[in-house]
């Protein structure tokens, strides 16, 4: 007669299994809180311990039934520790005479085998693989648990409100304390391709306002190049087109800095657009700025 698992395991296997399923369908750990999860647990205590008592009246009526020796058996057996015993089942090795009685002769080839039974541990996890294999897919299948999509919409907005959260906590981008990054030149495209390829067209090879990648420049208040690109963006000029997008609230200090770094990459580091290759023809005083 096998012993059996002590109720207090099978709670704690049931406890297990509630947090697993409970977790891959709420997604966090807040139904600790939950008077649903504690109910469960109640409940599946009192399936255990009645599952118990069922099985002590059985292991009673079986006991009567064996003869003396397989009673002492039973008691001695029974007198060890279950995580002994556990582990002693799952680990223990075979004595020679147990060896015996599993022994596997082909009877053609010479080859012997011992017809072991798979290791408890083995089992153990396997059982469980399973149990969270099922799980796993019902969760995956009928809840957000493990969608991709969903993870990366949470994700996209915790990064929106970390970016929003930084912009908000720095001081406010103003011609003082503006600079020039590469970093920012992306950035500055995508301001221009909004707000001023109607004017300077594409790449700033001009048009109706002048030609930006040229070294001729009709409003020089500033003595460096990427200032200068600020103060005009910012305040505009009097009597032409260029709007002041800074002081309009059009575009920010931070829209005006990457702008300003694009304009500035599109003069410095690239060839100018030439009127045979399509640009504007130079516009105002050739420049002479000061480094960055």
């Amino acid at each position: 007669m096998k012993q059996r698992t002590p109720v207090f395991v099978n709670i704690l296997i049931i406890v297990v299994l509630l947090t697993i399923f409970y977790y891959l369908f709420v997604q966090n750990y807040s139904f600790f809180s939950s008077p649903y999860f504690w109910g469960t647990v109640v409940i599946g205590a009192i399936m255990a311990y009645i599952h118990s008592a069922i099985g002590d009246l059985i292991e009673n009526n079986k006991f009567k039934k064996l003869s003396a020796e397989e009673k002492a058996a039973y008691l001695a057996e029974k007198r060890i520790p279950y995580f002994k015993r556990l582990y002693a089942a799952a680990f223990k090795k075979q004595s020679d005479t147990e060896e015996k009685d599993i022994l596997i002769d082909h009877g053609f080839d010479g080859i012997m085998e011992l017809d072991n039974a798979l290791p408890k541990w083995w089992l153990g996890l396997f059982w469980f693989g399973t149990a969270f294999c099922v799980l796993y897919i019902a969760a995956y299948a009928f809840t957000d648990f493990a969608s991709p999509i969903k993870e990366y919409e949470i994700e996209y907005k915790e990064q929106e409100a970390s970016v929003a959260k930084y912009l908000a906590d720095q001081p406010p981008v103003t011609i003082e304390n503006a600079e020039f990054s590469e970093d920012n030149i992306a950035a500055g495209e995508e301001v221009f391709k909004t707000n001023c390829v109607s004017c300077h067209s594409d790449g700033g090879r001009g048009g109706i306002g002048p030609n930006l990648t040229d070294n001729f420049w009709n409003n020089q208040p500033e003595k460096k190049l990427f200032k200068n690109v600020f103060h005009v963006v910012e305040n505009g000029v009097t009597g032409t087109a260029m709007q002041a997008w800074g002081k309009n609230g059009v575009l920010t200090g931070n829209d005006i800095q990457n702008v300003a770094a694009y304009v500035y990459s599109i003069n410095q580091m690239k060839k100018p657009i030439t009127v045979q290759e399509g640009g504007a023809p130079p516009y105002g005083k050739e420049a002479n700025w000061e480094k960055q």
